[in-house]
């Protein structure tokens, strides 16, 4: 029988003894013309594609394979499968008759093996009570590889793709058949495993005689396949390693694989990180970032991958390395598809310089094309994340206009220091009255609460700023602070602790207020402990997501935070035990921060703002020794290391806590460490990752890198977790110190 003939045969006949037929002897002598795909294969009525793509019967769980029928309903979707490659093979020996003749033996060998594979799986499910063709049956895989248009396509899309993937669910459910003691069926599966070693290993050897010469085989497989096809379908649950070296598919390829995440089809999000956002507002075009800058925001790029789910966008310049998202990966992380934007590893076409209703420089291959996309995700909304975004906006779900809206004048004033002054004072207004005495001194009805004296003031002029220092003093506070209202934070604020103001001082003042810039004074506060709280604004409100504590430096800059099991519910239990003990202190810390929440949520909502938010706060010890709460310190409408802290302990086992810690240089040589793939090297032999709890394990204790130490320059995240309070109060007390054997 001609090779033509049987093809057509497979492909168009209307009843599945005719598609398994197959003759003793094949000939290859008149492939006739290639034709057009069908919309598709002929079928028997009961096995046609279902109408309704939303249509489908439900994928048998693991857990229900003791139950017979179960098993049969999985059988049947793989005997849909198997099906389906028979009629995709016979569609390649007709849409591609001059292809080279060994490359149509080949095909015609693995559509034997095929047409094997689907009357063992009917007969499997026919002994589980299943008949083929009772359940609704997909077109997926039609869809995705008819409309090939050469050889190189099918062997990527299927070769490479649906039968590379089939390494790893073959061994994944021969296993759990034997697990329920369906011993034939698992020798099935065991079968096809090796059979797809050798279809894998057929259309890897075509593929790269038809690649580009110069191509890696991973670079050529991400081009050739066309969305919504990617890597992301050439695996299952657990990468086969085994199966792919006996394949042919080299160590990197494989390495590659495992690291690859793109979305299946729910539509991703688009996360990014510019981390200078107040800098662009404050500064406008006079803001240039410094090396230094430049290095911590490449540094750091990739953080937004811990704020994502599954199938979500980071927007990078350069993909981190897979040696480091495999260790993630090991520790439980799940990995999102990263987007590069290119430039050099130093000159970055993400440029922190982008301007308001720019496009970002990014190379139009950098944005996916035919992709939808759904929200926009920066760390920071502001003229740099609007210009950055601009390529994705018209595909988003928010579309360019919603974009335009997400960053606007009343937006830009909630990052100003003075809008968290004014929140503080709304708060210390609405905030309950603690109906007790703070100290013998104090007279009944008095509070813990910060005294309105000490929440700072916001000054428009010299004279006004010399005024209220004066104001200031004469209360008793003889060390000061001034901050720019909005500026980049470590650089935009002195110290006024000398009794007399320096003329340095004076002159620093006056060219930020001759910029146009207020400033914040307020009294240098003896501060015993930072947090944060950490929220959402919806469409519908406000909405907790959790509380941290605060590590900063005697200058108040922020060095790391650690969160408590509870975090999500209560505040860290450091605040409440730092001020007097009172019977009803825990009732009236809950009441202070219903009154911030309020206050912040109509805040947020007139101003037009959606997105993450956090609200930095403190307790302090006043002038009599009294421990006072300060709980609003300024407003970050942003993400902050505060909520990337608790998006972290998602991955955390019950019970333990968690330390999100910046290491900079100068902490490495304190520590006698010459880089930071050594302070990596340590912390993996004396913190190493444990892991509890199934189906998904979390982590108990051990230490994780959350930037890659290979390439950092001045700045390595690590998050720490540790099983017990006791362990991190350790860790607390010398923040310096490297985590000890588990």
């Amino acid at each position: 029988m001609e090779l033509r003939a049987f093809a057509e045969q497979v492909l168009f006949a209307r009843s599945l003894e005719e598609k398994l037929w197959r003759p003793e002897v094949v000939t290859d002598e008149n492939p006739g013309p290639a034709i057009v795909a069908p919309s598709a294969p002929g079928r028997p009525r009961e096995l046609q594609f279902k109408a309704d793509r939303g249509q489908s019967a439900e994928f048998p769980r693991v857990h229900q394979l003791e139950r017979e029928t179960e098993r049969g309903r999985l059988l049947h979707f793989f005997a849909n499968h198997e099906l389906l490659a028979t009629e995709l093979m016979a569609l390649v020996l007709l849409r591609f008759p001059d292809a080279p003749p060994a490359f149509r033996r080949g095909v015609l060998q693995t559509l034997r093996d095929e047409q094997d594979h689907t009357r063992l799986y009917v007969e499997r499910m026919a002994a589980c009570g299943v008949q083929f063709g009772e359940l609704p049956v997909s077109g997926y895989f039609w869809r995705m590889i008819s409309g090939m248009e050469n050889p190189i396509d099918y062997v990527a899309g299927l070769s490479l793709t649906f039968e590379q993937a089939n390494l790893d669910f073959s061994r994944h459910y021969a296993a759990c058949f034997s697990t329920v003691g369906d011993a034939p069926t698992a020798g099935l599966l065991d079968r096809i495993y090796h059979d797809e070693i050798r279809h894998v290993a057929y259309g890897l050897r075509w593929f790269r005689r038809w690649k580009q010469p110069d191509e890696c085989d991973w670079a050529a497989f991400c081009r050739v396949l066309r969305f919504p096809l990617s890597p992301q379908r050439a695996k299952g649950f657990t990468v086969n390693v085994e199966g792919r070296r006996l394949a042919g598919l080299d160590p990197s390829f494989i390495a590659e694989l495992e690291v690859y995440a793109q979305s299946r089809g729910r539509t991703p999000g688009v996360f990014l990180f510019n981390p200078f956002t107040e800098a662009h507002i404050a500064y406008g075009r006079a803001f240039t970032p410094d090396q230094r800058q430049r290095d911590f925001h490449a540094d750091l790029e990739n953080l937004p991958q811990f704020l994502s789910r599954q199938d979500d966008l980071v927007l990078v310049e350069r993909r981190p390395s897979v040696t480091f998202l495999a260790g993630l990966k090991r520790a439980g992380f799940v990995l999102p598809e990263f987007i590069e934007a290119g430039g050099g590893p130093r000159e970055p076409s993400i440029r922190p310089t982008a301007r308001p209703r720019e496009k970002a420089d990014l190379p139009s291959e950098a944005v996916p094309k035919d992709r939808r996309f759904g929200q926009l995700r920066p760390w920071a909304w502001g003229p740099d994340s609007v210009g950055l975004l601009q390529p994705f906006a018209a595909r988003s779900s928010q579309g360019e206009a919603g974009l335009e809206g997400r960053f606007t004048p009343a937006i830009a004033a909630l990052y100003s220091k003075a809008s968290g002054v004014a929140l503080l004072n709304e708060v210390l207004d609405r905030s309950p009255r603690c109906p007790f005495r703070t100290a013998p001194s104090q007279g009944p009805g008095e509070t813990w609460l910060c005294d309105p004296q000490d929440a700072g003031r916001e000054v428009r002029s010299l004279d006004e700023a010399l005024a209220v220092i004066a104001e200031c003093r004469g209360r008793g506070h003889h060390r000061l602070v001034a901050k720019e209202a909005l500026g980049l934070a470590g650089s935009n604020a002195i110290r006024l602790w000398e009794p007399e103001l320096l003329e340095s001082q004076r002159r620093w003042m006056a060219g930020v207020l001759e910029r146009g810039q207020s400033l914040i004074i307020e009294p240098w506060l003896d501060r015993l402990l930072d947090f944060s709280l950490q929220y959402d604004m919806g469409p519908d409100g406000l909405r907790k997501c959790g509380c941290t504590g605060l590590i900063n430096d005697h200058r108040g800059q922020f060095l790391g935070n650690h969160a408590a099991p509870n975090h999500a519910r209560s505040l860290p239990e450091t605040v409440s035990r730092a001020l007097p003990d009172h019977p009803g202190k825990f009732a009236w810390l809950q009441g202070v921060f219903e009154a911030v929440a309020m206050a912040l949520e109509a805040k947020l909502s007139a101003a037009g703002y959606i997105g993450p938010v956090g609200i930095d706060a403190f307790v302090y010890r006043d002038a009599r020794g009294v421990p006072r709460l300060k709980p609003v310190v300024e407003i970050n409408p942003r993400y902050t290391m505060g909520r990337l802290t608790v998006e972290l302990m998602r991955q955390v086992a019950p019970g333990s806590h968690g330390l999100l810690w910046l290491w900079n240089r100068a902490l490495l040589r304190r520590h006698g460490l010459a880089d930071y793939p050594s302070l990596s090297q340590r912390l993996a032999e004396e913190a190493p990752i444990v892991q509890v709890g199934e189906p998904k394990p979390r982590i108990r204790s051990g230490a994780v890198c959350l930037n890659d130490p290979a390439t950092a320059r001045v700045c390595l995240a690590v998050f720490q977790v540790f099983p017990d309070r006791h362990s991190l109060g350790s860790e607390l007390a010398d923040p310096c110190v490297l985590g000890k054997p588990v």
